[in-house]
């Protein structure tokens, strides 16, 4: 999507309150929110936004390398600066961590089972900032490696987001979750924080990941925001650590 020419250039506040290029970022962030550029998209090169701003390409550059280590936009030798995607394979592994034993990355296949909207329970309610009993969709689906089934999700979503999100939509096609939300509900996932620990598998998952009662899985807790900080997804997720194991990158 284009900018509007004759839409002025945003007036930059005094850097006493905020440094410059976090305000540029600022900015960016919010033409990224308001789908000026959408996933994938190049935006402009840093002279023309330093121009727009009407400030020094490099406070531009600041801005766009701290958007670029937080997944924001990729930058690409002779290309330009582009859009983050979850269709990028390269981002896949980013929201999912979970490595076989022998260290080998495979691809995971969702095998959603269940969808439906329901009320937001206390806790669910308060884990995506919404009023008890407002509409969430509730999801349940089954990961599985290389056929082997490792992975339980119950997912839940801010229901007015996924308007016309159905079991049928989420068994269609090769895509990540992740990459269908940002493609058919126009839903990015920026960030996510988990807390994760270990708890005894019960009747469900035991049947469903195929592991005996009571054995130990790990639980990986998670919200996902969107833009401005806004939490759009809940998610419940039971580990087989067998033949797995949850990897992350540190520094």
């Amino acid at each position: 999507m284009n900018r509007d020419a004759s839409r002025p250039a945003p007036r930059l506040s005094s850097p006493t309150f905020s440094p410059l290029y976090r305000q540029i970022k600022d900015f960016l962030i919010r033409s990224l929110e308001e789908g000026e550029w959408g996933p994938g998209d190049a935006i402009p090169s840093e002279g023309e936004l330093a121009s727009r701003f009407s400030v020094s390409q490099g406070t531009v550059r600041k801005a766009i390398d701290e958007m670029a280590s937080e997944n924001l936009l990729v930058r690409r030798q002779g290309k330009g600066t582009f859009v983050s995607t979850h269709t990028d394979p390269r981002s896949f592994y980013r929201f999912l961590r979970l490595v076989p034993d022998d260290g080998e990355a495979t691809h995971a296949i969702s095998d959603p089972f269940f969808c439906a909207a329901i009320e937001a329970t206390p806790e669910v309610a308060e884990a995506l900032g919404l009023q008890i009993g407002a509409k969430v969709i509730h999801v349940k689906r089954v990961l599985r490696f290389s056929g082997e089934p490792v992975v339980f999700d119950q997912i839940y979503l801010v229901a007015d987001l996924f308007e016309g999100l159905t079991l049928e939509g989420l068994r269609g096609g090769e895509r990540s979750l992740y990459s269908l939300f940002e493609s058919d509900f126009d839903v990015r996932m920026i960030s996510a924080e988990e807390h994760l620990r270990a708890v005894p598998a019960d009747a469900q998952s035991s049947e469903l990941i195929g592991v005996p009662l009571g054995e130990p899985l790990l639980l990986v807790e998670r919200t996902a925001y969107t833009y401005g900080n806004k939490a759009v997804e809940w998610r419940l997720g039971l580990y087989c650590t067998r033949r797995h194991y949850y990897r992350n990158v540190l520094g």
